[in-house]
């Protein structure tokens, strides 16, 4: 089962000034439990423990794709937005899978599929024996339909008024945090009654 997805910025490598990694978008698709903390639960306390771990996985994600631009020997720009009237080519973005300990900063040990785009990361968190193959493929399709539908990185484009959206694809195509095994009729079938009800 996936335990979230986010969306969040990406700083290119070397270029300490242009600020922090901020997330854009999260779903938490399962809550934490702490047994074995004795303070009580209250839900600002789950809120800001959430936000404390999402950002976590963001700046990790960041950090690997600045590992992954350095020794690929990719130049910064290649992070920098483009036109939007350009096509992305999500095949050659960074991407990768790193593991996350049991207490760093999950309570159990957690996979997080990733892909950078531009200036966009994309994260699955997952639980530890998720197919990562699906997790893969699934993460590609999410980011392709967000950038098409969104638009996120044409100038004047606010990710953050377009929850409903996002939250619109994740229904359909990762329905309660759910790996779904899609064929590509299926794909095509989702596609266009997503289309239907959020007109661009």
């Amino acid at each position: 089962m996936v335990h979230a997805f986010l969306i969040h910025t990406l700083r290119a490598p070397n270029m300490e000034d242009s600020g922090l990694c901020r997330v854009l978008y999260s779903c938490v698709f399962g809550a934490e439990k702490s047994l074995d903390d004795p303070r009580p639960h209250g839900a600002e306390r789950d809120r800001l423990l959430r936000k404390e771990q999402i950002l976590a996985v963001a700046r990790q994600v960041e950090s690997m794709c600045q590992l992954q631009q350095q020794a690929s020997g990719r130049l910064p720009t290649d992070l920098q937005p483009q036109s939007s009237d350009e096509p992305v080519s999500l095949h050659e973005a960074p991407r990768g899978v790193f593991g996350l300990a049991a207490g760093d900063p999950f309570q159990e040990p957690r996979t997080v599929v990733w892909l950078g785009v531009l200036s966009l990361g994309f994260a699955l968190v997952l639980d530890a024996h998720e197919n990562l193959l699906l997790a893969e493929s699934t993460l590609q399709l999410l980011a392709r339909l967000l950038l098409d539908h969104l638009r996120p990185l044409a100038p004047g484009a606010n990710l953050l008024l377009r929850a409903d959206r996002i939250e619109g694809i994740l229904a359909r195509f990762l329905p309660h945090g759910q790996l779904l095994f899609l064929n590509d009729q299926f794909i095509q079938g989702l596609e266009k009654e997503f289309s239907a009800s959020w007109p661009r």
